[in-house]
């Protein structure tokens, strides 16, 4: 009954294998996908019948990793995956964004993709292999998807684009950019950047839409031989109602969309949607010529075309403004003073408090990814309450949406921040939006800035972010700038632009139609510079660069380093040392592998006393050195003396004083405070203290004048 289908190819320097027919195959459709020697199964399920009362189309994509695909045990009591990762969910996300768009119109079965990472070979990520395995399951299972799309990672080494570059090239590279579309246009990208140039960004993209043609080709080859026969959907004939609702409110929701105030704005057209809403229902008894969901359906079409023919036609947009005018923008900082830093960032309606937390070693979160496991000392969490759109709604953990915002603003501000060795602190930004219409993750952007430079957290440079929109009706287009949360809805892209003034470190693109072109692209990212050139400089009015000063509540973190076979003398016997320094001194230690001590407190004079400690413990004595000790023994040949850490040493009788002793305590006493001069060693590797040596109220050294005799030859 199941045949088994495979198609195999190189790409990028490694076998790519589609297969189907052989795992999973009461799915809709199911492909197993091989690149290097990573595994991933992608499957496809889609509802026989639509979704009754849906006004959306209810896709759901789930990326999982199981740990056995390299070779580990969950960690945790229960030893079995639970919750998904922030890498499970911005990859989810990842997948979703190229595919929702080519669904048929009014497709609104419930479809549900999986993509299960079965072995990992720790040097080709999952993430593209799962979204080419959910195109090629969507492709033969028979549902109308209008693709298939084709994705890939491209790196920038050395000043060449790399096409898929291994986990282990990663770090060398300044550009991590995923980028997905079809045979024609490019429908989604994802980008980390080190200050690259709108041109090198602009190749990434179509280096990467070139380089994965041929898996578009082996997609399509796998269908022609395993693909299901085409659905059936048909999608309903509405241009009579929207023809009727045009006569009968067009004017009105004009005169809605001229409001530039968001909530009047919103009040109005909620008014005319009451009259649509009055017109269409049928009088009790009679039966309905449209069902409600295509009334609201052909509503929310309705309002779509009404903004978008103006903004076409007359070059201005909802609030008034023109292609590239910016929202007026408010910077702030220093609003929270017993915060380490704070900022609030407005540009129009849309507004972020932003705050960042100065932490320690200690508070690293350790990540645990198939990889293995890693330390992240940057964190950024994005909340976005539903007050902030003058709703009610679930309070609660965060969604998707709110990973994915917070992941956005993480690697636009990443490449800007300070190696560890420069600035030992953990850093925790959290960006609340208390205000959104429009692109709240490019203020938290700004925000972020903001608020650590607020902190003292030397930025190499600020950065700002800006969202562009697109309206396109066949061969006429505009591109939008600063985009508001309706011409989002109902625009045509998302293009979120992040980076300095010398270059991009982030870029986003989400298109809802089926693609762009390489000239569209060409022209927002040089619109998206001209916004973020402003936006910076009106954020410099507030600060411009991290304070020379950390603030009064923020702590101090001092770094020195210690031989590696030191590192047990500072710990201790089970930790004894190091907790007794901590406990005595009130400063947090850390020391790392390599003989890295970071001493942390908000109190100079805890930190100077621990390093003193640790110094005392790792350090060697030095001939010739004066030191003060402690006696803590006396016996007839001389005084034992603890003068450098732990390190006790012999003053032999001889050496206690300038005159001849006669009795050890005629002179010191257990617990006195001696000054002591390190002569050197004796021949078993004994310290040799002496005492006559230094004056013993000043610690210096006493000069001995020399007699006549001596300088007579």
């Amino acid at each position: 009954m199941f045949k088994h289908h495979k198609v195999e190819m190189e790409w990028g320097g490694r076998p790519l294998i589609l297969e189907t027919g052989k795992i999973a195959r009461q799915a809709d459709g199911a492909v197993l996908a091989t690149y290097g020697e990573t595994v991933v199964l992608a499957t496809v399920v889609s509802a026989k019948e639509p979704k009754p009362g849906f006004d959306f189309f209810p896709l759901t994509v789930n990326y999982q990793e199981k740990t056995f695909a390299a070779g580990k045990i969950p960690g945790g009591f229960f030893k079995r995956e639970g919750r998904p990762s922030e890498k499970e969910t911005l990859t989810s996300r990842l997948i979703d964004r190229p595919i929702r768009p080519l669904f048929a119109d009014g497709y609104k079965n419930d479809t549900q993709v999986v993509l299960t990472v079965l072995q990992h070979d720790l040097e080709n990520d999952p993430d593209i292999l799962a979204m080419i395995g959910a195109s090629a399951a969507l492709t033969l299972s028979g549902v109308p998807f209008m693709g298939p799309i084709g994705a890939a990672r491209v790196g920038y080494i050395g000043g060449e684009y790399v096409l898929n570059p291994q986990v282990d090239d990663m770090p060398e590279s300044k550009l991590d950019l995923v980028v997905a579309g079809t045979g024609d246009a490019v429908m989604m990208v994802e980008s980390e950047a080190h200050e690259l140039s709108e041109e090198v960004m602009l190749g990434a993209v179509t280096f990467g839409h070139k380089a994965f043609q041929p898996v578009i080709d082996a997609i399509i080859k796998l269908a022609e031989a395993a693909a299901k026969e085409p659905r059936e959907h048909t999608t309903a004939d509405l241009s009579e109602l929207e023809g009727e609702m045009l006569k009968l409110v067009e004017g009105e929701l004009r005169e809605a969309y001229k409001i530039t105030d968001k909530q009047q704005r919103y009040t109005a057209v909620d008014a005319v949607k009451a009259k649509v809403k009055e017109a269409f229902t049928p009088a009790e008894g009679e039966e309905a010529k449209w069902s409600s969901e295509q009334v609201g359906s052909v509503f929310k079409d309705l309002q779509a075309k009404i903004v978008r023919w103006n903004i076409l036609d007359t070059g201005s947009r909802i609030d008034g403004r023109d292609l590239q005018t910016v929202r007026s923008i408010v910077s702030e900082v220093g609003v929270l003073p017993r915060t380490h830093g704070s900022a609030v960032f407005t540009r129009g309606e849309t507004q972020a408090v932003v705050v960042a937390t100065l932490g320690t070693g200690e508070d690293e979160q350790f990540v645990d990814a198939l990889t293995g496991t890693y330390k992240e000392t940057f964190m950024l969490h994005y909340n976005f309450p539903p007050y902030s759109v003058g709703e009610t709604g679930r309070m609660g953990s965060p969604g998707r949406r709110e990973i994915g915002h917070g992941k956005l603003a993480w690697r636009a501000i990443h490449p800007m921040l300070p190696a560890a060795d420069q600035f030992p602190y953990t850093l925790r930004v959290v960006s609340e939006i208390t205000e959104s219409n429009g692109s709240s993750s490019m203020a938290t952007v700004c925000g972020t800035s903001l608020a650590l430079m607020d902190a003292g957290v030397p930025l190499a440079k600020p950065v700002a972010g800006i969202a562009m929109g697109l309206i396109k009706e066949g061969e006429r287009y505009a591109v939008l700038s600063d985009i508001l949360g309706d011409e989002d809805h109902l625009g045509d892209m998302d293009f979120k632009v992040a980076g300095t003034v010398d270059g991009i470190t982030s870029l986003q693109m989400d298109i809802k139609i089926d693609g762009i072109t390489e000239e569209i692209m060409k022209i927002a990212l040089e619109q998206a510079k001209g916004g973020r050139t402003h936006i910076l400089s009106e954020m410099g009015k507030a600060i411009s660069e991290g304070r020379s000063e950390l603030g009064e509540f923020a702590p101090r973190i001092e770094v020195m380093n210690i031989p590696t076979d030191k590192i047990r003398d500072v710990i201790g016997t089970g930790g004894k040392v190091i907790r007794e320094i901590v406990e005595k001194t009130g400063a947090k230690i850390n020391i790392e592998d390599d003989g890295t001590v970071k001493i942390a407190s908000s109190n100079a004079k805890e930190i100077e006393a621990a390093k003193k400690w640790i110094h005392s413990l790792t350090a060697e004595p030095e001939v010739g050195e004066i030191y003060q000790g402690t006696v803590v023994k006396t016996a007839d040949f001389g005084a034992f003396v603890n003068f450098f850490g732990p390190k006790d040493g012999l003053v032999h009788i001889s050496q206690l004083a300038q005159e001849r002793v006669g009795k050890t305590t005629d002179v010191v006493k257990e617990g006195d405070k001696v000054f002591v001069k390190l002569m050197g060693f004796d021949e078993r590797g004994k310290v040799r203290l002496s005492m006559k040596v230094v004056d013993q109220d000043t610690g210096k050294e006493i000069v001995r004048e020399k007699k006549a005799e001596d300088t007579d030859a």
